[in-house]
């Protein structure tokens, strides 16, 4: 039996790659098969989180593959059927903004763009400042897309940053699960993420 083969794309949302990476672990020792996929942003810019190398790294250390980071390495995804699901995970405001509006200009969004004329599923896992601000709109706006799913997200500091979403991380598997059969993982929207 052949493997559920993923496209999963990191966009620049850096300080969340330690819980994403464990995901992608989580879909690796569930017998995924994943591609992973990352940003001009991801794949060039080092930051106090980590190195772009070091990103590189771990990518390929759990997915046993090079990351596709150039628009001409994703394009082929939607013609050649070569992915069953597609994640974001994170999905910074800058690229929510950028899918809510028909811009396709990172292999992350491109690879999302070329998945989706299959009808085959986008997983996406919100992670912005501005989610409750200028993000919102954009965010509704997807909510509506045929064959969009999303990991349930929420405030990750109501206090300290009242307006920042973040997706439960540790729910991706389940919500690629439910995305599969064609379901929304619920409840989509929780409270207070932070861990005390």
């Amino acid at each position: 039996m052949s493997k559920t083969r993923v496209g999963f794309a990191l966009t620049g949302s850096y300080c969340t790659f330690s819980r994403v990476f464990l995901a992608m672990e989580q879909l690796m020792e569930e017998g995924y098969d994943v591609t992973p996929i990352v940003s001009f942003a991801v794949r060039d810019h080092d930051t106090r989180f980590f190195s772009a190398e070091d990103v590189r790294k771990n990518l390929l250390r759990i997915c046993g593959k090079e990351p596709l980071d150039t628009l001409q390495a994703v394009e082929p995804i939607g013609p050649r059927k070569l992915m069953d699901a597609y994640i974001i995970a994170p999905m910074t405001g800058a690229s929510l903004g950028k899918m809510a509006h028909g811009i396709f200009d990172t292999p992350a969004l491109l690879g999302a763009k070329s998945h989706l004329r299959n009808g085959r599923p986008l997983l996406i896992a919100p992670s912005t400042n501005d989610g409750l601000f200028t993000s919102a709109e954009n965010i509704g706006k997807i909510l509506v897309m045929k064959n969009v799913y999303f990991v349930p997200y929420g405030q990750d500091d109501p206090v300290g940053k009242p307006r920042s979403l973040v997706a439960d991380f540790d729910k991706i598997p389940a919500a690629l699960s439910a995305a599969l059969a064609g379901a929304q993982l619920q409840p989509m929207l929780y409270g207070n993420l932070k861990k005390t």
